[in-house]
């Protein structure tokens, strides 16, 4: 199965703090197999030094995630960096946290992203909207995720599933894939593990935990997923070395 795979750099974001922490770091990822990235929390650089830095490296900017202001009050900015990265995806990881609510703080995000997520579809890039648990509350049966592909449109907004934090939400993340099919592009690969001692989930390298495995691809070539992203919030051990792991893993389940 040949695909695309990237690694998300807030993995390592203490080890992105300036220029020559970007360096180094992105050789590290280039070295253990990755030929992408996700570019997300790291120092103040300049998009032209990014460029170099990934072109140095071999490496592309798969998407990014960058704030909540920047692409409401700057959209224009924005899309100029990107341009610049030669990157097709400008994502959020989150909404802020006034609108997490309601069904009604869900629609009000909804309104207010959309003028910038129109001109981002506009500028032929694509806005993408990554999830974590919150959007699992349920209001009046539905979850925040359904208002919120509900109260958008294809056309200019896109989502960015991540599997551990569906699971974490009470939901199943073969489904969610699924359920995105048409408007999703790039996936967050992060799996789930139980910690020993304390009993509680914790955050594990892909394949290192327990989601199912060959059915989130299978799930993902069926809709005609882009990029595979890998990231892990919280490593037990050096995150370098779990991004080492997961991208071995991923390999072995026949993903390139």
């Amino acid at each position: 199965m040949k695909t695309k795979v990237a690694a998300q750099m807030y993995t390592v974001r203490e080890f992105m703090k300036t220029p020559a922490d970007m360096d180094v770091s992105l050789g590290k990822v280039k070295a253990s197999g990755y030929d992408a990235v996700q570019l997300s929390a790291g120092g103040p650089i300049d998009p032209a030094d990014m460029r170099a830095l990934l072109d140095k490296h071999g490496l592309t900017a798969a998407a990014t995630h960058i704030q909540f202001d920047k692409i409401v009050n700057d959209t224009e900015g924005a899309i100029s960096d990107h341009r610049i990265l030669g990157c097709e995806y400008i994502g959020l990881g989150g909404m802020p946290a006034d609108y997490r609510a309601s069904a009604e703080g869900y629609r009000e995000f909804a309104r207010v992203i959309e003028p910038a997520a129109r001109k981002i579809a506009d500028a032929g890039l694509k806005f993408i909207y990554h999830n974590h648990n919150f959007e699992f509350a349920r209001y009046d049966g539905k979850t925040g995720l359904q208002i919120l592909m509900e109260s958008t449109d294809p056309a200019w907004m896109q989502f960015e599933i991540d599997t551990y934090w569906v699971q974490m939400g009470g939901g199943d993340p073969i489904d969610w894939i699924r359920r995105m099919a048409g408007r999703m592009d790039v996936v967050h690969f992060k799996d789930m593990a139980t910690d020993p001692v304390e009993r509680k989930p914790i955050m594990a390298e892909v394949g290192e935990g327990n989601l199912n495995w060959q059915g989130i691809i299978a799930a993902c070539a069926q809709i005609g997923v882009k990029w595979h992203i890998v990231e892990q919030d919280i490593c037990q051990r050096d995150p370098f070395e779990s991004l080492d792991i997961s991208v071995r893993n991923l390999h072995r389940l026949g993903l390139r």
